[in-house]
């Protein structure tokens, strides 16, 4: 599955304006995608979807908005990204009452070697599960594991052609065992089949015109908006519809576009207003919108 990089993730305040939008449809995603295995565990698989959302939530929180910072917890989430014939997955082992959180997970010890997953026709051959060995001591676990299972191609084909699977926890304090749904069976077919879904689409990142602004130009890659307000000069602004993380970072195609499409309008300012001003509005290497300013001078 392909690794997320700086460009999949939304600067803060583009991600302000859709985020109730993507954070209701990463909650249905995850739903799918949770398996209770008994009382006290539950597992959550993981793909490229829900390790952005991961990226996009820390750095809100933290208002994170250099981009060496970003990279970083890129870095931390990719570690999480399936590879192929893998599935990925955050394993929470849950106990509500405080005071018996640390006796259960003593309890619990050695769980690491007693997780796995069952697919139909390969019973004799489970699927045991890669605890993250950085999280592991010998006399005490912690109440987050992440973890990974590695199918062989057989497994992964009977998978998709949608053999039934199960979780199972076989520990000697804790024996459960839970069959995957089939919404769960077929969400992680699309992670075996490389096609993970996609739940932020182009559409969603178009900003939507400013108050007082008049549409002139539009297309999926380029807006112009006529800007008119009491006492000022009214001026045109030409900018990306999906927002750039930096002009540095900038398709090369899309800036001689928003270039084109300038000198078009420059050159009709020019013919009513005589010379106009063209004011570039992103520094290189800043976070934002990227965009050209038109200002006839008068």
């Amino acid at each position: 599955m392909k690794p997320l990089a700086l460009e999949d993730i939304l600067d803060l305040d583009a991600y302000a304006t859709i985020r109730d939008t993507y954070r209701a449809r990463v909650i249905a995603h995850k739903n799918q995608r949770r398996v209770s295995v008994g009382p006290q565990v539950s597992v959550v698989f993981e793909d490229r979807e829900t390790l952005r959302y991961q990226v996009q939530e820390m750095t809100r929180v933290e208002h994170t908005t250099d981009a060496e910072k970003i990279q970083i917890e890129i870095d931390v989430y990719n570690e999480l990204m399936p590879d192929e014939g893998q599935l990925s997955a955050t394993l929470f082992i849950e106990i509500p009452d405080l005071e018996k959180i640390q006796p259960e997970l003593d309890r619990l010890v050695g769980i690491d070697e007693h997780v796995s997953l069952l697919v139909e026709g390969f019973e004799a051959e489970p699927v045991p599960a890669r605890f993250d060995e950085r999280q592991m001591e010998e006399d005490r676990i912690s109440a987050v594991h992440y973890i990974r299972f590695a199918l062989s191609h057989a497994q992964v084909e009977a998978w998709k052609a949608g053999a039934a699977a199960q979780l199972r926890i076989d520990h000697a304090n804790y024996t459960h065992a839970t069959a995957l749904q089939p919404e769960t069976r077929s969400s992680l077919a699309r992670d075996l089949a490389n096609d993970p879904v996609v739940l932020l689409q182009p559409e969603d990142l178009r900003p939507a015109p400013a108050a007082g602004s008049d549409v002139v130009f539009e297309n999926e890659r380029v807006r112009a908006r006529r800007i008119a307000a009491p006492g000022r000069i009214e001026r045109i602004i030409v900018e990306a519809v999906v927002p750039q993380i930096s002009l540095v970072d900038a398709d090369g195609e899309l800036l001689a576009e928003l270039m084109e499409i300038a000198q078009r309008l420059a050159r009709e300012l020019q013919e009513q207003s005589g010379a106009v001003r063209v004011r570039l509005d992103l520094l290189a290497g800043e976070p934002g919108q990227l965009r050209l300013e038109l200002t006839p001078l008068r």
